[in-house]
């Protein structure tokens, strides 16, 4: 599943003017190497807005804040502007404020942790695993065994930064619990099933 965060609309809409690349052919080539930069400031935002809403920002609120504002001035520059920015170096910032987010919302969690971040996890076999407070950022969980592992009957209502394609193309069922913000996929087995 692929989410581009309201950056199409954006580009399309905002940074060209309400042009189309069908429309007008000549802008194809410089809104196709747009629209990944803007892409990746548009998730920024998503995950630093959220970021803000959490009890864990604490004393990193000014500081996410900030990085909000200047994650969504980036978003707003011109075609030439957002091809200068160096927006790997602007998520490496932003990382660091996210990542301390992170560790202090699990930091509540009264349970063993695990760290999964960046691990290649495809084919493993984490049935019956205990994922309370785990880090799974960056994972790779493609064909993982999550036989009662899955977000089958999870509480999710408190996950930080997840979004709605990563639960599309998870398996869940009406067990599962959501927070109001997401929609229950389609294909989630009944829990009578």
């Amino acid at each position: 599943m692929y989410d581009c965060f309201g950056a199409g609309q954006r580009v399309s809409q905002v940074t060209f003017g309400g042009q189309s690349w069908r429309q007008a052919p000549h802008t194809a080539e410089l809104m196709f190497e747009v629209f990944p930069i803007v892409r990746d400031l548009h998730e920024l935002s998503w995950y630093l807005t959220e970021a803000l809403t959490l009890q864990a920002a604490g004393q990193l609120h000014d500081e996410l804040s900030l990085a909000l504002h200047e994650t969504d001035r980036f978003a707003q520059g011109s075609p030439q502007t957002l091809l200068e920015l160096d927006v790997s170096e602007h998520r490496r910032e932003v990382n660091v404020l996210l990542l301390q987010t992170s560790e202090n919302a699990r930091s509540e969690i009264q349970h063993p942790k695990t760290d999964y971040r960046g691990a290649d996890l495809i084919g493993a076999k984490l049935e019956g695993a205990d994922l309370r407070g785990a880090s799974l950022r960056g994972a790779y969980l493609i064909g993982a065994d999550l036989r009662g592992a899955d977000l089958g009957g999870a509480n999710l209502t408190r996950s930080i930064f997840l979004i709605q394609s990563q639960l599309d193309s998870a398996k869940g069922n009406d067990d599962t619990r959501l927070s109001p913000s997401f929609a229950r996929p389609a294909h989630w087995a009944s829990s009578g099933t």
